[in-house]
């Protein structure tokens, strides 16, 4: 025993610069041994005063982290006899030793749409992190009013307990979604009751959400080519046919769309600003749309991931403000007008299809997190949100002349476009022998972070080019940013 406790210690490593308490180090150490078998069951554990002296701790501190192993159940304490390792890990096989063990004789078996759904996901793990020149999806996070959400934040976490961590409302909490009606009503053009709003936890669980209720593996939904990612994986991993149809400068080919698939049963559309190409559906297109779609017996998801942030006096109205039918299933997210943390988005039902949707979300979803919502409501009652939705929308149209500004000297090799909205814009390659990819990896060697257009393609079109976010970006950051652009077309 005293070879193995001389082993067992020499093993253990406190760093003494680490912001982690030393007490939490050496249980975690001890922790790691008996897990992995240094120590079997029913073994001897060094005494307290050996593990201080050993490893140069206070004996308060040894003590610690034993009696933290004790309350866990891994260690048992006998008055007089010292500390040992849990009777009940005995017979437990070291980790070692199982991951040396065969193979089981029968593979894994995933259902025949979850191994389809594995083969065409597309890879998300691009997904921002970091506020630079020129990533896409984050919003400018140094320009959130980070005081006043600290101020609500505090007083709903001081309120009555079982409001801030009982269960919630499943559909959402009835103040947000009212709020949301609201604001949806005077901004957007959007007529709705809250009974129609179901919070969810982020755009993505909508998508979900939806594609489960309507489609039946193998059914066909229209999908912009290029189209959303996020949305692309949720309808894949419902069992969706997704068709790709394709976007010209007046957004989604209707035309096209009934050419490929006129029996579809949803059809995905991102109206307000395309995803990625920066595009507005037309009006004469949004109208062509809701004809198809009362034709097919169909429906519509209108994602309106940032229409907030439109650059004119006034954005084309909505689809769903103009859909007479009921085919129009609204989704909106706080991922761009708040922060993407925060995990919170929405849909709006039409009044038809409200009582299925509650159905769905009383018994099978139970609901986001309830204080959060209680601060949006907050946030949207108290004047805050249409503030900071008037101050960002300012500031993106900056952020996006800025990008034009630096961009007039340019290698003409890439033609950035303007957009009308949002924080992205796409720049086409005039070069047709020019790869995405390459020019992708070129970029991020030297600190730019880009996603090509080819990315988000269910199936290749002929133009070429790169997705440029300007929103989570400084102006130096964008000059800079431009200038390494300039250097890369230059070289490459």
């Amino acid at each position: 025993m005293k070879i193995k406790a001389g082993a067992i210690l020499s093993s253990i490593r406190i760093d003494r610069s680490s912001d982690r308490k030393i007490s939490v180090q050496l249980y975690m150490g001890l922790r790691d041994i008996i897990l992995s078998g240094g120590l079997n069951g029913g073994e001897r554990l060094p005494a307290t005063r050996t593990l201080a002296s050993e490893l140069g701790v206070s004996r308060t501190t040894a003590l610690d982290a034993v009696d933290r192993l004790v309350s866990e159940g891994l260690l048992e304490s006998r008055i007089g006899a010292g500390t040992f390792v849990s009777h009940t890990l005995k017979d437990r096989v070291p980790s070692s030793a199982r991951t040396a063990g065969p193979e089981p004789k029968q593979p894994l078996r995933l259902s025949p749409t979850a191994v389809q759904a594995n083969r065409l996901f597309a890879d998300r793990r691009q997904l921002p992190h970091k506020s630079q020149a020129f990533v896409t999806a984050l919003p400018a996070l140094n320009a959130f009013p980070m005081a006043q959400w600290a101020r609500l934040s505090a007083r709903h976490l001081r309120s009555d307990r079982d409001a801030v961590m009982g269960y919630g409302n499943s559909f959402g909490h009835p103040r947000l979604r009212a709020a949301i009606a609201s604001h949806l009503n005077a901004t957007r053009g959007i007529q709705c009751d809250p009974e129609q709003v179901f919070i969810t936890g982020g755009a993505q669980q909508a998508f979900s959400v939806i594609g489960s209720m309507l489609l039946d593996r193998g059914e066909k939904v229209w999908f912009e080519n290029p189209g959303a990612i996020g949305a692309r994986n949720a309808f894949i991993a419902c069992g969706a046919d997704l068709v790709p149809v394709a976007v010209d400068d007046e957004g989604i080919n209707v035309a096209d769309g009934l050419a490929k698939a006129p029996d579809f049963r949803l059809a995905f559309v991102t109206p307000s600003h395309q995803q990625p190409l920066s595009r507005v559906l037309s009006l004469s297109r949004r109208l062509a749309l809701l004809n198809a779609a009362e034709t097919a017996n169909a429906f519509i998801i209108e994602d309106d991931y940032d229409g907030d942030f439109y650059f004119g006096d006034q954005p084309l109205p909505t689809l769903k403000s103009i859909d007479t039918n009921g085919r129009v299933i609204y989704v909106g997210t706080f991922s761009k007008t708040l922060f993407p943390s925060l995990r919170l988005g929405y849909l709006v039902a039409p009044q038809n299809m409200a009582d299925a949707v509650s159905g769905i979300f009383s018994a099978a979803l139970g609901g986001v997190a309830t204080w959060p919502q209680a601060v949006v409501a907050d946030f949207i009652d108290e004047g805050h949100f249409a503030t900071h939705i008037r101050t960002m929308r300012n500031h993106y149209k900056q952020q996006h002349e800025a990008l034009h500004h630096h961009a007039l000297g340019l290698d003409t090799s890439l033609q950035i476009q303007r957009a009308s909205a949002g924080f992205h814009t796409v720049g086409f390659f005039n070069e047709p022998g020019r790869k995405e990819e390459a020019f992708v990896s070129a970029a991020a060697e030297r600190g730019l972070t880009l996603s090509g257009i080819g990315r988000y393609c269910l199936e290749p079109i002929e133009r070429k080019g790169v997705v440029i976010g300007y929103g989570a970006a400084s102006e130096a950051e964008i000059r800079s940013g431009v200038e390494t652009l300039n250097a890369l077309l230059e070289q490459t």
